[in-house]
């Protein structure tokens, strides 16, 4: 048995001095792909509180495990008592009768994972956690904060090779893990998984931190209860670690598998519950960040095993072994060999793996399979037999009634491709609305990277996924759009969206026979009713008393009252489960259910065109439920209902309305039992079957008290709406789609409803969704126009907004009237240092600039930067964004030198405050950059803006409006540089993108295309020049007054492209030949 060191490093394994082998190599398996074998990992498996670096994994039996701990230092008086009488129970437990035969608990990290994992270095950290005094709290030697600190200096120190690491976490290790990763940049970069084994990120939902930390030092320190009653408890500290690892889990693509309890246990005598609850114990990520599992053990056994054939040793090895020897799809999805592979040594021989080549393979679905599956063989044998052997058809569509188990077949040939084909990704996307659509496809772009963090529109989005799949890089494919019940889902036909390709693969839902025909001409499906030894075998998998069917009159009678429709059976299963009727008795209530409501609510939510009369069945069996809940469940009676009014999917629980912790899982459970709701693979996210919402709107109109009316809900949305800041995107990305849906749902606006209709306007702008921010913010202003006094505060910021909105859009004009009107109000009304008043003169002025109005704006940001700069401190946000605005005022004045200057000085600060990539500190460089070749410091500008132009493009999509600005500007310094055929090309690029983006007379597309014709003059190409000048000019004297500097340069380039043109019909022939080709 190894010797192992209380504090630090102890290296486990038989062979702890054994040579290291390249980190990487090929392993042959009967596989599509080789698997990359990361050789040489480093595994470090960390203790919790009061813990041991070897005890704490298991040695000896159970019952002794803990008889040789090493004597306990003795850091307070107070815990003197506590550890004699430890010691003295001790010897009496070494000195009593046990069991003749104990159940051996092996040390497995030395023991086992060495040889099951032979490639692996494995470690041991251990660190003094005898000393609960202080250990939640900052600046306190005993804190699990300064351990952190400990454990990356010793990392740094210790560890000194470059391999890849894997940590495992037990309990508050895994905080002290967190602390570590989080103060050293050692540990970000070689961290590549980590394994949280009863963690507590976060405290208890009900009742934070204290609680949490009390059940552990309860457990850990049991006889000394005064000292647990005591515990200090920095709340903000232990929330700052976990929010700030968030973000390096995100930046640096970690890996995360978090473990939870299965079994409670004993904290205080008569409580017996899990240590670390099932909320704290995830880290709350994205499935492609973080996997959780539930290991049936309490807290301390989770981490102890008999044998290599126990479950938790099973389980905890098979994620790491997995990790380890991941295939190439696998790790190049997770950029581990992309961003590793660059940077090693390979031995002398060994064969290279081209990741260039390598076709990433991706599972992007947002469903689990479907254990309850039952039948359907002869389906999909036909869909894969269609798609998979048929020569010629790469399109098969699913047609039937709602209910019927479309999406269900769906989903389970989507599991069958990824067992079957291991070469073929598959991609799932809803088309149950635009907004849904939408937001499947970011979902889409985000797990396969392809997507973009910044001012990312949803156009852009649906865009990006089409142009993916239609490329070779997207590999082989299946495709599955469900429930493509409208063809002009999109705005559009949904056939402009589908994408080609030769490997690609399309499966269709469909309610409706005409859209299946279109799509996929005569490869339809027709999905029949469940046959009906299907139907019985699907209500017998579904029931928890299996001996109800036994009664078989009863049986067939409410199959066939269910028409044999799998979603009935589920949610009469559900009913019958939940509250003991046999089938009888709910054959019975569906009988005596009230035939006109059953009528009424039918024609409320069913098309004919589309459902045949047989849904009626589907919802006389979703009334009984619905009345049921209403009865039993009041919080379950108030979410159905406010779900009612948001968008059906992707719904986040943080939208959901409050109630006590116990009351709402048991009201989402109770959803979730009756098949209303479904929870996706992402913790907190859920969807409501379509046809179930649109009956609960008919429902909800009948429910009196217990409902959730539309101002409830729109009140709901505003309470849990974030601030429209940048760093909030993700989370008001969320909400949008919802926001949008009970916005949609009001006939007419109210002063609560035009709120939320401010609220998702600044968001659309923000996101660059300039149309639809122009819609939402032109009804909330009408309506704050006829509800409001002119000098209303909200109706002076919706204007404000809207005329952002325009001035985006390009609608200049628009936006200058608008905003005028609300500087000249809040002129009268605010202080001339207010800062509301100061931030739209500054609009105001950039919407001057683009309007050619420069003198204006340089005279009026001149005075906010005056003003801002004897109010607010100098790295302020808006005084930066003033400073900005004048410097590109400066510019469009000729006054480069100041422009220079004041934006040097901008960009300096920006950088000790953003990041990188902050579209902020993104804009200055980009400016500069333009004052630079300005003033003839061309090398400085082509530096700075090509460091601009390579950020954006790995953050924004390819037709991202700000990213093709970039690259205009970055043209057009090439050619000062002399680079005019890389001038050309780029331009060309951007003008084709554009021309398929933005009206004609776009100010950015016009001013991409005269910057083209300006660098085809320069290349000799004269006659495309002045062709493409000539339409420029004829837009600008259209749409700009005559004194506009735009329409003006425009009209003076012509001037000059025609000159020179003249002059080159009296050169030589050859000459005119090497113009014109």
């Amino acid at each position: 048995m190894v010797t192992v060191s209380r504090n630090g490093f102890t290296r486990l394994g038989k062979d702890v001095a054994r040579s290291e082998p390249p980190r990487w190599k090929l392993v042959k398996i009967r596989s599509p792909y080789p698997r990359v074998l990361l050789t040489c990992p480093s595994i470090i498996f960390i203790h919790g509180l009061r813990g041991h670096p070897q005890n704490t994994w298991g040695r000896g039996s159970d019952e002794g495990r803990d008889t040789e701990r090493e004597p306990t230092p003795e850091p307070t008086s107070r815990l003197k008592t506590f550890f004699k009488r430890d010691k003295s129970r001790l010897r009496s437990d070494r000195s009593s009768p046990g069991p003749s035969n104990p159940q051996p608990r092996p040390f497995w990290p030395h023991e086992f994972i060495p040889h099951d994992i032979p490639e692996a270095i494995v470690w041991t950290y251990g660190y003094n956690s005898e000393v609960i005094s202080g250990v939640f709290t900052p600046n306190n030697e005993n804190s699990v904060f300064q351990h952190g600190r400990d454990l990356a200096g010793r990392f740094e120190r210790e560890i000194k090779n470059e391999h890849p690491v894997i940590f495992v976490a037990h309990s508050l290790g895994g905080i002290i893990l967190k602390e570590a990763i989080r103060t050293s940049k050692v540990c970000q970069s070689r961290t590549k998984l980590i394994v949280f084994l009863g963690t507590p990120h976060r405290g208890s939902r009900a009742a934070g931190w204290g609680v949490t930390a009390a059940k552990l030092a309860h457990l850990a320190f049991s006889p000394n209860i005064g000292l647990v009653e005591s515990l200090d408890v920095n709340s903000l500290a232990l929330d700052t670690i976990h929010e700030e690892f968030i973000n390096i889990v995100h930046d640096f693509r970690l890996h995360i598998h978090s473990f939870q309890e299965g079994r409670p246990m004993a904290t205080i005598p008569g409580h017996i519950e899990k240590i670390v609850d099932d909320f704290s114990s995830r880290l709350g990520l994205p499935q492609a960040f973080e996997k959780v599992e539930t290991l049936d053990a309490d807290h301390k056994q989770m981490v102890k095993c008999t044998g290599r054939e126990d479950d938790r040793y099973r389980t905890i090895h098979g994620v790491i072994q997995h990790f380890i020897h991941r295939s190439p799809v696998e790790a190049s999805s997770a950029r581990i060999i992309t961003n590793m592979t660059a940077s090693l040594s390979l031995e002398a021989g060994a064969p290279q793996l081209d990741t260039t080549k390598t076709n990433r393979v991706f599972f992007c679905i947002p469903f689990t399979m479907n254990p309850r599956f039952v039948g359907r063989d002869d389906i999909l044998s036909k869909i894969s037999t269609t798609l998979f052997t048929k020569n010629g058809y790469n399109r098969l569509a699913l047609v039937g009634l709602g209910g019927i188990g479309k999406s269900q077949i769906a989903i389970q040939f989507a599991f069958w491709v990824e067992e079957n084909k291991p070469d073929v990704s598959v991609f799932w996307l809803s088309a149950l609305s635009k907004a849904g659509f939408e937001q499947s496809c970011r979902e889409i772009a985000t797990q396969c990277d392809i997507h973009q963090s910044s001012t990312t529109n949803d156009n852009d989005a649906t865009a990006l996924v089409q142009q993916y799949l239609s490329s070779e890089a997207s590999g082989k494919w299946v495709l599955i759009l469900d429930n493509v019940d409208d063809a002009q889902i999109l705005g559009r036909p949904i056939h402009s969206f589908l994408p080609k390709s030769r490997d690609g693969l399309m499966l269709f839902t469909t309610r409706s026979q005409e859209i299946a025909s279109d799509l996929a001409t005569s490869e339809v499906i027709r999905i029949p009713e469940m046959s009906p030894v299907e139907a019985k075998g699907h209500l017998e998998k579904l029931l928890i008393q299996k001996d109800l069917i036994e009664d078989e009159a009863a049986t067939e009678a409410l199959l066939r009252t269910l028409t044999h429709l799998p979603l009935a059976i589920t949610q009469a299963a559900a009913y019958i489960n939940r509250n003991s009727v046999s089938i009888a008795q709910y054959l019975d209530l569906i009988n005596q259910a009230d035939g006109n409501m059953v009528e009424l609510l039918s024609s409320e939510f069913q098309d004919e065109t589309r459902y045949p009369e047989s849904a009626n069945a589907v919802v006389a069996s979703w009334l009984v439920s619905f009345n049921r809940i209403s009865e039993t469940d009041t919080t379950a009676t108030r979410l159905l209902s406010f779900l009612a009014w948001i968008e059906p999917k992707a719904i986040p629980q943080s939208i959901f309305p409050e109630d006590s912790e116990i009351r709402l899982y048991r009201a989402i459970g109770t959803l979730l039992g009756y098949g209303f709701l479904s929870q996706r693979k992402e913790n907190g996210i859920y969807d409501m079957h379509s046809l179930v919402h649109l009956v609960t709107q008919t429902w909800n109109s009948n429910q009196g008290e217990n409902s959730c009316t539309l101002r409830e809900a729109t009140s709901q949305i505003i309470m849990v709406f974030p601030s429209v800041d940048w760093e909030n995107r993700e989370v008001w990305r969320q909400y949008l789609p919802h926001s949008l849906r009970a916005l949609q749902n009001a006939a007419t606006l109210d002063h609560e409803e035009s709120y939320l209709g401010h609220l998702v306007g600044i968001s659309l702008n923000k996101d660059r969704r300039d149309q639809e921010a122009i819609e939402v913010l032109e009804s909330v202003v009408r309506f704050r126009n006829e509800a409001l006094a002119e000098d209303d505060p909200s109706r002076l910021a919706s204007q404000h907004v809207l005329a952002v909105a325009y001035q985006q859009n390009g609608q200049i004009k628009e936006a200058v009237n608008l905003l005028e009107k609300v500087v000249l109000i809040e002129s009268g009304l605010l202080a001339e240092d207010d800062l509301s008043r100061l931030v739209s003169q500054r609009v105001l002025a950039v919407i001057y600039q683009d309007n050619g109005q420069i003198k204006e704006a340089v005279d009026l940001l001149e005075k906010v930067v005056l003003i801002q700069s004897g109010l607010l401190a100098e790295d302020h946000p808006s005084r930066l964004a003033s400073q900005h605005a004048l410097a590109r005022a400066y510019q469009e004045n000729g006054q480069i030198k100041e422009a220079v200057n004041l934006l040097e000085k901008v960009v300096s600060i920006q950088s000790g405050l953003l990041a990188e990539d902050d579209p902020s500190r993104l804009a200055s460089h980009h400016v500069l950059a333009v004052a630079y070749q300005q003033n003839g410091q061309i090398k400085e500008a082509v530096n700075l803006l090509e460091k601009v132009v390579l950020i954006e493009s790995g953050l924004l999509a390819e037709d991202d409006l700000s990213r093709l600005v970039s690259q205009r500007v970055l043209a057009v310094i090439y050619q000062d540089n002399g680079q005019i055929k890389e001038a050309v090309d780029l331009l060309e690029k951007v003008v084709l993108i554009q021309s398929g983006l933005l009206a004609e007379d776009h100010p950015s597309r016009l001013a991409s295309q005269h910057a083209l014709a300006r660098a085809y003059q320069e290349n000799r190409q004269i006659k495309e020049a002045i062709s493409l000048l000539e339409e420029v000019v004829s837009i600008r004297q259209r749409t700009l007054r005559k004194d506009h500097p735009d329409r003006l340069a425009s009209e003076e380039n012509l001037k000059s492209f025609h000159q020179t043109y003249r002059q080159t019909r009296h050169e030589r022939p050859e000459s005119r030949k090497s113009a014109y080709g």
